[in-house]
């Protein structure tokens, strides 16, 4: 056997064990028998795990996106409750405008509302929680009959909250 072929070497340096090549004579081409030189590395100890820094960027990361979400969450149950108090009041108002055309005179209260049947109950307001806080609007005395109750011509929102386009909820 030739003396040239190189030997295997195994040595361990900071962790890292590493494949001698073998010894090339520069006129005689030997085939590649082991993978050149790469570092074959062991984790250490300190390498495992995350750093952290690492966990700190991550950590703020996840509650800059959740602060994003809670408040697009409490902004679209405002929105709900803004498209529920307008249903409500359009509902409302059509049965007072039913009362009307059938009756010739505006209800009393909105329970005349109930008890006549033209809605089956009285809503509750969205931002008040509670059916007994609608602000009703007197109808104009009627000239005919001067000592006629007026009755209830329109009703509004009992909250002082203002909606997201900046009017109120009492103007709506």
């Amino acid at each position: 056997m030739d003396c040239r072929i190189a030997r295997i070497e195994r040595s361990r340096v900071r962790g890292v064990r590493h494949v001698a090549r073998p010894s090339v004579h520069p006129s005689i081409h030997y085939p590649i028998t082991q993978l050149p030189n790469y570092p074959i590395r062991e984790r250490s100890i300190r390498e495992r795990g995350f750093t952290l820094i690492e966990l700190t960027v991550v950590v703020s990361i996840i509650m800059i996106l959740a602060a994003i979400g809670v408040a697009q969450y409490r902004q679209s149950v405002i929105y709900a409750r803004e498209g529920v108090l307008k249903e409500d009041l359009f509902r409302m108002r059509d049965a007072i405008d039913q009362f009307y055309a059938d009756k010739g005179s505006y209800p009393s209260t909105l329970d005349a509302l109930v008890s006549d049947g033209y809605v089956r109950k009285i809503p509750d307001d969205p931002f008040t929680k509670s059916n007994s806080s609608w602000q009703t609007v007197p109808a104009e005395p009627d000239p005919n009959n001067p000592t006629a109750e007026a009755g209830v011509y329109d009703v509004k929102s009992g909250s002082d909250a203002t909606a997201l386009d900046g009017t109120k909820y009492a103007e709506w």
